[in-house]
């Protein structure tokens, strides 16, 4: 079936609701964490922008398309520049057409998330021309061995000094399954969390508990480059992977990378509670927004202690600036003349699994049970009933990558207004910001956006520590390079001090309170219906 192209921004169905106006206040204004939001693909979550003649985001197999743009955002004081990524193609959309049950060609045609290179390859590079820029790496929890992984994470760490953080996923394409799996299926939504959450707890025991912070002594009299006594095995054994270790690594400058987490289904949230320092929440509903944030907020101070300053919430916008309004619509207007429907719908059937061919193009979709982004698909349907969603919305929405509303079409002092409303009204910690046209929007951004909002006290004129690592300045804190102690998975860390014997019994405390404490949330949040 050939959809409707967009011929005008009138024609364009914006899933979302009115930004309330910005109230005056006089509390202090904290500063936003900004993020560049980047793809390890050749295409991106714009599909068809690349017939654009002002897009070069084809250049991605360059070195320097990748050093160029780590400059630039750090020219304009970005947290970090943030690499979404998925394993294989996008293919369940139309997929029914086929003898395989899956579809290639809209993914192919359209240069949906395809071709793609492994997204920390160029980490080191851009490392190299910066001194502060932190590099969000989304590896999925079922693409390697644990053990595998933590060592390619120690890598990463000690190269930039410290300016990884691991974006954990637990992996919706079905593509995925067939290809790691032995073909699949794809284990079901809540499983995959049960899995993750134990490749987790193997990476923290890797890169936590293996060797003592002073592990490698460098000692001439005794002649040892390391101590064997700070080194131990994990000895782990569960339901999936059984890790005796130790790591192959010595401890890295943050010990552990950021944790950073995206997904509110209700396991997303559980999981985001417990481990997560920065979370992802998806979305221009601002009450299912403000909703997200509360509940993990909760989750995570009531049922695990932690500090709510501690956990940062950020969702993904992609502005489109001008000077003047008329400059930023006219640029917008000239997107969606290339904008891709069918590569917008296999895009959403990869996010979803759900493949809108089999509706008509304004037939209503109602409530979907998901394998995919489950939470996506609560959002637009469950939790959102006054919304009305068809096939022809949802696919002119992701068509210029479900991120852009008429409210991020403007000058920059109107798209701060909106910012600032949407931070006052959600409790967001901050953006990731999108692109529509590379390199453009970044620097439209970067000269037009990112002024007026150090000029409003929002956006940060240096980084909080220099030359610090990822989590000191997410945090805005020197000295802030490990976990926090309040986080629950603190006390994994094997310091100074401890014998191994003294640890280890540290640990078995530590192993079953934990595992006792999560049971109990796990079976008081299931009583609560929160689960």
């Amino acid at each position: 079936m050939t959809c409707t192209a967009i011929n005008h921004s009138t024609d364009f169905h914006t899933m979302t609701e009115p930004t309330p106006k910005r109230q005056q206040t006089t509390k202090p204004k904290k500063t936003w964490i900004i993020n560049a939001f980047e793809n390890a693909a050749s295409g991106h979550q714009f599909p068809g922008q690349w017939k654009s003649p002002e897009d070069q985001s084809k250049n991605y197999k360059d070195l320097e398309y990748w050093t160029s743009l780590a400059q630039l955002l750090e020219k304009g004081k970005f947290h970090s520049v943030f690499i979404g990524d998925a394993l294989t193609i996008y293919d369940d959309y139309r997929g029914s057409e086929t003898e395989s049950g899956h579809n290639l060609a809209p993914a192919l045609t359209s240069g949906l998330n395809v071709p793609k290179n492994e997204p920390s390859a160029p980490v080191t590079a851009m490392a190299a021309v910066t001194k502060n820029l932190g590099f969000g790496l989304t590896f999925s929890t079922i693409s390697e061995h644990p053990y595998h992984f933590a060592r390619r994470l120690a890598t990463l760490d000690h190269l930039t000094k410290g300016r990884i953080g691991w974006n954990i996923v637990s992996s919706y394409l079905n593509s995925t399954a067939r290809q790691l799996l032995n073909g699949g299926p794809l284990p079901e939504h809540d499983e995959r969390y049960i899995k993750t959450e134990e490749y987790v707890q193997i990476v923290y025991k890797l890169l936590l508990s293996s060797w003592r912070d002073d592990a490698v002594v460098y000692d001439l009299k005794r002649e040892f480059f390391a101590d064997p006594d700070l080194v131990r095995e994990i000895n782990h054994v569960g339901k999936y992977f059984n890790v005796p270790g130790p790591a192959i690594n010595e401890p890295i400058p943050q010990g552990f990378p950021l944790v950073i987490q995206a997904g509110t289904s209700s396991k997303g949230k559980l999981f985001a509670a417990e481990n997560a320092e920065v979370v992802f929440v998806g979305g221009r509903n601002l009450k299912i927004l403000k909703k997200s944030i509360a509940d993990i907020k909760y989750l995570a101070v009531e049922k695990f202690g932690r500090d709510p300053n501690h956990i940062k919430f950020l969702t993904q916008i992609t502005p489109i600036l001008g000077k003047t309004h008329e400059e930023a619509q006219e640029k917008f207007d000239d997107i969606l003349k290339y904008v891709d429907l069918e590569g917008a719908q296999a895009l959403f059937a990869g996010w979803t699994g759900i493949d809108l061919s089999e509706y008509e193009w304004d037939e209503e979709l109602k409530y979907v049970k998901s394998n995919g982004m489950r939470s996506l698909v609560d959002n637009l349907t469950k939790n959102n009933p006054d919304l009305k969603v068809t096939r022809r919305s949802l696919a002119q929405d992701t068509a210029i990558g479900g991120s852009t509303t008429k409210e991020f079409i403007g000058t920059p002092q109107e798209v701060a207004d909106t910012l600032e409303a949407w931070v006052e009204e959600t409790g967001l910690d901050g953006f990731n910001f999108a692109y529509a046209r590379w390199p453009g929007t970044f620097k439209d951004i970067v000269e037009l956006l990112i002024p007026e909002l150090q000029k409003r006290g929002v956006a940060q004129t240096e980084y909080s520590v220099n030359g610090g690592t990822f989590r000191e300045n997410v945090y805005g804190l020197k000295g802030q390079t490990y976990l926090p102690k309040d986080h629950p998975f603190y006390k994994l860390r094997w310091s100074n001090g401890l014998s191994k014997d003294e640890f280890e019994q540290e640990l078995k405390i530590f192993q079953k309170e934990r595992d006792e404490k999560y049971e109990r949330i796990i079976k008081e949040l299931k009583e609560e219906g929160k689960l």
